[in-house]
């Protein structure tokens, strides 16, 4: 009998300690997930609707991300100025010496570009359109071997003149470019009717004035860029540019140097 009542009353306590163990641990997980439920109902109550002036400094932030995107896309798209179009060739900068060209006839001795005649045959057709018959292409692609004898020959009319041999090449440089450093050679620019500055006292070069950049070419040698292009100015020699360059250059009263400068930055 002893030995019975002792197995029944371990066995009573065993049952009670599971008992309250479980009971412990239900509590514990209603407790934690009340807290959940206050910390949850606590963070609802706390986020609250935007003010007016909240939602407008928030939009202000994001409109100042986008403007800065785009500067950013800007400024990329501005330091890339590899464009056959903007080719600089000039006292400076002369061409390559393994540089070459596909050239296309204007007629039956002059020759451009292939990948700009087009734009200049519409140009010509155009000024015929308007009533200009009067306004030819004199000069347009020159070979290196043929701006050697051009270039030789001013020199030599210098010092006939009575120049001294630098003299000569500096008066020369003014007015034609060395072998190599004429945009002539780039095969892009051309000189209308003859070199002449009554040029610009014509309707032909008016019309030029007004229309040229719709044809993407710029009066390449102004009188008040001589300072940064160093040459003369010349109303005759016309250069191709492509329309959207042509078009802003003028915008921004720009020669070709300083409209590469600008795209640099």
């Amino acid at each position: 009998m002893k030995k019975t009542a002792f197995f029944l009353t371990l066995l009573v306590i065993t049952f009670l300690i599971i008992y309250f163990n479980i009971n412990s641990t239900n509590n514990k997980k209603i407790s934690l997930n009340s807290n959940v439920a206050f910390e949850n109902k606590s963070f609802i109550n706390v986020v609250k609707p935007l003010t007016d002036d909240e939602k407008i400094y928030l939009k202000e932030q994001d409109d100042e991300k986008d403007s800065s995107k785009e500067n950013n896309n800007e400024e990329k798209d501005n330091l890339n100025i590899d464009d056959w179009k903007l080719v600089l060739v000039n006292y400076e900068n002369a061409l390559p010496e393994n540089f070459e060209i596909k050239l296309a006839n204007i007629d039956k001795t002059r020759k451009f570009d292939s990948r700009a005649i087009s734009y200049l045959n519409d140009m010509l057709k155009a000024m015929r359109k308007d009533g200009i018959e009067n306004v030819w292409v004199q000069s347009a692609y020159r070979s290196i071997e043929y701006q050697k004898g051009l270039y030789n020959d001013k020199i030599n009319s210098y010092i006939k003149l009575g120049k001294t041999r630098e003299e000569a090449e500096e008066l020369t440089l003014k007015k034609i470019n060395k072998p190599g450093t004429s945009e002539h050679n780039l095969g892009l620019s051309v000189d209308f009717n003859y070199v002449d500055y009554t040029f610009d006292e014509t309707k032909g070069f008016k019309w030029l004035q007004e229309n040229a950049e719709n044809y993407g070419f710029i009066l390449r040698y102004k009188k008040e860029k001589e300072d940064i292009t160093k040459i003369d100015y010349e109303p005759w020699h016309w250069r191709f540019v492509g329309v959207e360059n042509a078009k802003k250059m003028n915008e921004l009263d720009m020669c070709l140097e300083e409209y590469i400068e600008y795209r640099k930055k």
